[in-house]
Order: C-alpha cells, then structure tokens, then sequence
C-alpha cells in the first residue's frame, strides 16, 4: 500500500480535527467497561497518537465517569478534554466542573432535533427544542470557552428545521455544531448534502467547526464520515476498532488511514501520528475483551497478510 506524497504548503482549511470517542461512546458497546487505570493509559496513548480531542465520558451519568473524565483532564496537557452533557443546566455543571483540571477542556452538549424524538420522548415543539438549545449553549458557553453542540439524530431531521437549530447554537456560542448520523440511516451522498446545506444556508456556519458522527448500522460509517468532509465538515468523531452501540462507530483507524493513503482523491489531512495506530487498536481490544476480526481493514491480523 503506497502514500500520498505529503504537500508541505498544506492550506489550513483542509486540516480534520480526530475527534475520539472510545471511551465514552465506545464504552457503550455492552460487555465494553473501562476501569479508571485502563482509561488513563488509553489517554496517554491518545495524546501520543496526536489526537485533537479525547472525549473521556459522560461526568453526570455515574461518579465513575465523572472521576474519569477529571482524572484524564489532569494526566493530558496535548488533546482537547471533553466531557459530554445532555441540555440539562446539572449536566453542563457536572460536566464543567470535571474538565476544569484540563489545560484544554470541551463542554459537548446535545439535544435531539428530529420529529421522531421531539414527539415520543421530548414531548417538545420545534420552538421548544430552539429554546432548550439556546438555554443550554448560553449556559456551557458561560463555564468554558470551547463548546460543542449535537443535534441528536440529525440525519432524520427536517432540512429546514436543522439549519434553524444550526443557527441557535452558533448564536448561543457553540464553536462545533456535530450533525451525528444516530441511528445508521445516512448515506454518503445524502450525508455529504446535508454539510453543504448548513454551510450555505445558515448564518455563520462558515465561521465555525462541523463535525461528523456516524454509526455503522449499514455498514456506511467510515464512507459518510468522509462524505461529510467533502461536504465540508472538518471534524470527525471515531472510536478505536470501531467500538460502540449496536454495530458501532466510524473507525478511527480506518478514517485516518483512508485520508492518509488517499489524499490524491480526498485532499484533507489529520495530525495523527499513524505508527501508534496499532498500538491502541491492541489495547482497547485487551482492555475491553473484544477481539478485532481477522480481516478487519488496516489492524486485522489479515489486513496485510
């Protein structure tokens, strides 16, 4: 397998923020705990690989994650910390107060958007939703200057709808807005045309940070994660092996290396340092008891067999 040659005059614009989520959505995989020890050494590995964001759970849900997610903000000075919240003012707190150790720490807030969620488990209007948003972005972005918003099975929100909440969280001072493929329905056309839509339609998004979040349910996480980019979104959330519920998360091995490998096609880079790849598909597979499939693309024990 050969490489892209490397352009040295690499524009700015065209860089991929490596957004990982292994310990946080991945550990959502059941049977896939992680135990405090074993979420600090895979942060060390993290950095060292030169990933932009370590997303190191979910503070609110347990005491466990909680302590986790401060521990990693104490031991990581290279990567971004984040910690996730759902819209609720304890859980952007919680969330604020685990990530003040970091020396660059992330809220990463959500809400779900689509009419599905909205009506059988939100109970909300549309003019509910963009009110909760604009509530819960204010409220993170008064904690901590760097704030990411997900609209929660966006690929099954109406368009215009979307670009509305789009806009509200850009306003409220979100400098990510995540468009998350939730249940694995998206393909890659369709995926890529939602980015565009938001970049040309809606006030500022240009101005800010997109970001893909793919679930493999149809086998299409990788391929709409790099559909999204050349939709123009410019961060990508992966998880180590592709770990995650159901059938997983877009694999950060195989979205790094596909960038890598294929720059001729996909003129877009990370700052990920490939060498360490191997090393962390190894341990998450130790540490978590799932095994990487034989043929599995760029770790397999096959894939270059």
């Amino acid at each position: 397998m050969t490489t892209a040659p490397i352009d040295t005059a690499r524009d700015s614009r065209d860089r991929v923020i490596v957004f990982d989520t292994t310990m946080r959505d991945g550990e959502q995989s059941p049977g896939a705990s992680m135990s405090l020890e074993e979420k600090l050494e895979l942060a060390k590995i993290l950095e060292d690989m030169r990933v932009d964001v370590i997303e190191a759970g979910f503070p609110i849900a347990s005491n466990g994650d909680f302590e986790a997610v401060r521990e990693v903000s104490k031991i990581v000075t290279e990567s971004t910390i984040c910690g996730l919240a759902r819209a609720g003012m304890a859980d952007i707190e919680r969330c604020a107060e685990a990530i003040r150790p970091a020396k660059r720490g992330r809220i990463h807030t959500f809400l779900s958007t689509s009419p599905s969620h909205r009506d059988h488990i939100l109970k909300a209007s549309q003019e509910d939703i963009l009110e909760m948003i604009t509530k819960s972005v204010t409220h993170a972005r008064n904690l901590c200057d760097d704030i990411e918003w997900s609209a929660q099975d966006a690929t099954r929100t109406e368009q215009d709808f979307l670009r509305r909440c789009v806009e509200a969280a850009i306003k409220a001072g979100a400098k990510t807005v995540n468009i998350p493929d939730t249940v694995g329905y998206s393909y890659p056309s369709e995926y890529a045309d939602i980015f565009r839509d938001i970049i040309e339609n809606v006030p500022g998004a240009d101005e800010i940070i997109l970001s893909t979040h793919c679930h493999n349910d149809l086998g299409l996480a990788v391929a709409n994660s790099l559909a999204g980019v050349q939709g123009g979104a410019r961060q990508i959330e992966v998880a180590i092996n592709g770990i995650g519920e159901r059938a997983g998360n877009a694999a950060l091995e195989e979205v790094v290396m596909a960038l890598k490998v294929r720059g001729d096609a996909l003129p877009y880079y990370t700052g990920v340092e490939t060498q360490h790849i191997t090393r962390a598909s190894r341990y998450v597979s130790a540490i978590t008891g799932f095994p990487v499939q034989f043929n599995k693309a760029i770790v397999g024990k096959n894939a270059f067999a």
